[in-house]
């Protein structure tokens, strides 16, 4: 059995702003003073036993995250070009009420966030083909790393698609998590099955 620790970054002024971040990667995107802080508390408590590697998007808020979690764990860092944030295409850097003002057929109003078929109007990504490289960069981990535990530091909609993966959904049944929370799945070597053991929890709690 393999296990993802998967950790969404810490806040971005981009975050308090309200912006759909995609994958822009600018000062806006950096962290914060409170991701920061938030990222060096989760540093202080994760500590869920041996560990073995470090995955790691290759923008800059999960690179900062990372680097400070790292500062304890001391892994072996891989940056993987399949653990990026989903791309809102021409809505990325835009402000998210805006776009539902805009757009009112195109989210959901509950949420605030966007349907699935949002991608066809703004040119994004679409959640399948988020779901599809995250199922990729899974079956190769596993792969590599059979009965081994790893971390993997990513984005709100790319651990929700840990999740959807792990529970077969695909809408936006899961919501994005918190900035610097931890979710968990496990996976089968051999059948490559998966299971969500926990998803969105607190530095706080236990791991």
């Amino acid at each position: 059995m393999t296990e993802f620790y998967i950790i969404r970054h810490g806040q971005t002024a981009a975050n308090a702003a309200g912006l759909k971040q995609g994958t822009i990667d600018d000062h806006r995107t950096h962290l914060s003073a409170t991701g920061k802080e938030q990222a060096m508390r989760l540093a202080k408590y994760f500590n869920p036993g041996k560990l073995t590697n470090l995955y790691v998007s290759p923008l800059h808020r999960t690179r900062q995250t990372a680097a400070i979690i790292n500062d304890q764990l001391h892994l072996p860092v891989t940056v993987d070009q399949r653990l990026l944030e989903i791309s809102y295409g021409d809505w990325d850097g835009q402000q998210n009420n805006e776009l539902m003002a805009k757009y009112p057929d195109l989210f959901y109003p509950l949420i605030k966030d966007v349907r699935p078929d949002y991608a066809t109007t703004a040119h994004g990504e679409t959640f399948a083909q988020v779901e599809q490289r995250v199922r990729s960069f899974t079956e190769d981990v596993v792969s590599s790393h059979p009965d081994e535990r790893v971390v993997v530091v990513t984005h709100g909609f790319t651990v929700r698609s840990f999740a959807a993966n792990a529970v077969d959904t695909h809408g936006l049944e899961i919501l994005e998590p918190t900035n610097c929370s931890v979710s968990k799945i496990v996976v089968d070597p051999h059948t490559l099955d998966q299971h969500l053991i926990y998803y969105n929890r607190v530095v706080d709690n236990q791991f």
